[in-house]
């Protein structure tokens, strides 16, 4: 061990803080060295005295002193908040002007986007319709073409005898313009007028529902044979 290493432990040797290797090392070199030894009884005496010290009592002000000094000193935490508090109020001076306008703008881009996907979807005209316009909606639904020519005069009597409110035909078509289906809304219900229903619906022609442009089957036509009326 040189003197500097043993320099560096002597203050570690008087509190017992250095391993028992180095103590011994220690040792050894202050048996040989005698500015080491010099230097541990300058040491020894610097222990001594301040241990005779006797405690100064704190000023009876200091906790509030160091509180003013720490309000009075500028925080950097402080600075970036004040520093974020105005580009906040900047934004907001910026782009408050500007949001009741661009709120209008949305909503009114959202009402048509929903009115155009009304029209084109489901199959609702927008405005009045125009006379032999062929209709551009996405989804157009079943509709009778032409009705058979058979007399609906029984189906009328019938009704008009039993049911004040007419009868109401629900058919259902197919890809080709086939009746495949049918139920009886309301009106008669007999054997015979169900025998002239077939009749009729089977030789009547019917345009199926059309999903981008191409037939499909599942379309619904309503029929009402107190005036021959017909809706899809």
């Amino acid at each position: 061990m040189n003197c500097g290493e043993a320099q560096r432990r002597i203050p570690g040797y008087f509190d017992g803080a250095i391993n028992a290797s180095d103590h011994v090392r220690l040792c050894g070199h202050l048996r040989n060295c005698a500015s080491c030894r010099e230097e541990l009884e300058q040491y020894r005496l610097l222990t001594a005295q301040l241990a005779s010290l006797e405690p100064i009592a704190a000023p009876s002000d200091l906790a509030v002193r160091i509180r003013i000094s720490a309000l009075e000193r500028p925080s950097r935490w402080s600075a970036a908040g004040r520093l974020w508090s105005r580009t906040v109020l900047a934004f907001q001076n910026i782009f408050e002007p500007l949001a009741v306008p661009a709120t209008g703008g949305i909503l009114t881009a959202v009402v048509i986007f929903a009115l155009v996907v009304e029209s084109l979807v489901m199959g609702i005209p927008m405005g009045r319709p125009i006379p032999n316009d062929q209709p551009l909606n996405l989804v157009q639904p079943a509709e009778l073409e032409q009705l058979a020519p058979f007399p609906v005069s029984t189906i009328m009597d019938a009704t008009d005898r039993g049911n004040a409110g007419g009868l109401m035909v629900e058919a259902t078509v197919n890809a080709d313009g086939e009746v495949q289906s049918y139920k009886i809304l309301s009106g008669p219900d007999s054997a015979a007028v169900q025998q002239q229903i077939d009749q009729i619906l089977l030789f009547s022609r019917f345009r199926p529902e059309l999903n981008f442009g191409r037939p499909t089957s599942g379309g619904h036509v309503f029929l009402s044979f107190d005036q021959v009326r017909v809706r899809g």
